[in-house]
């Protein structure tokens, strides 16, 4: 298998764009579908969460910019578990879909609603960053977790298809 480059010395700047796009603009906040349907590609092609050690603008932008102002805490083994990242995951979905049917067919109200759930989950990654590790939020985030389960999905169906060939 061939290893895949790392890109996260400069993908942050994938995420300062979007940001400042999204300002002057907020059309540009639809782009946050990538971040979304990137990492899930890249499961569904099995390739697991290279997105989260490879390619995330978020993590790489957490990564570079908090380690001189990270108080380095480990985070708690209570927030590591799958039932935060289960509640985590349906209440940033529930969120998500909502804001998704307030805004109805309007192209600027469903940038918003993408760009104001990046936002906020950007703003839940600095303070866990600052508190805890610099990349504290890339074990609990959604689609960081989403991506593993397609990969254990995809795993399991892929043991019971070389059972059935055997």
């Amino acid at each position: 298998m061939i290893k895949a480059k790392s890109h996260m010395k400069w993908s942050w700047i994938f995420m300062v764009a979007f940001i400042l796009f999204s300002i002057l603009d907020i059309r540009f906040g639809v782009l946050g579908f990538i971040c979304m349907t990137v990492p899930m590609y890249h499961a569904i092609k099995g390739r697991g969460k290279i997105h989260c050690s490879h390619y995330c603008p978020r993590g790489s932008l957490l990564g570079n910019f908090l380690k001189n102002i990270s108080l380095q805490n480990n985070l708690p083994k209570s927030l590591r578990g799958k039932t935060t990242k289960n509640i985590l995951l349906i209440l940033m979905m529930i969120m998500f879909s909502i804001s998704l049917i307030h805004a109805g067919p309007s192209f600027s109200r469903i940038a918003f609603a993408v760009f104001r759930l990046m936002m906020a989950s950007l703003a839940l990654g600095i303070v866990m960053g600052i508190i805890f590790k610099p990349r504290a939020w890339c074990q609990v985030c959604p689609m960081g977790y989403a991506t593993g389960l397609i990969k254990n999905v995809k795993d399991k169906k892929d043991i019971n298809s070389n059972k059935k060939a055997a």
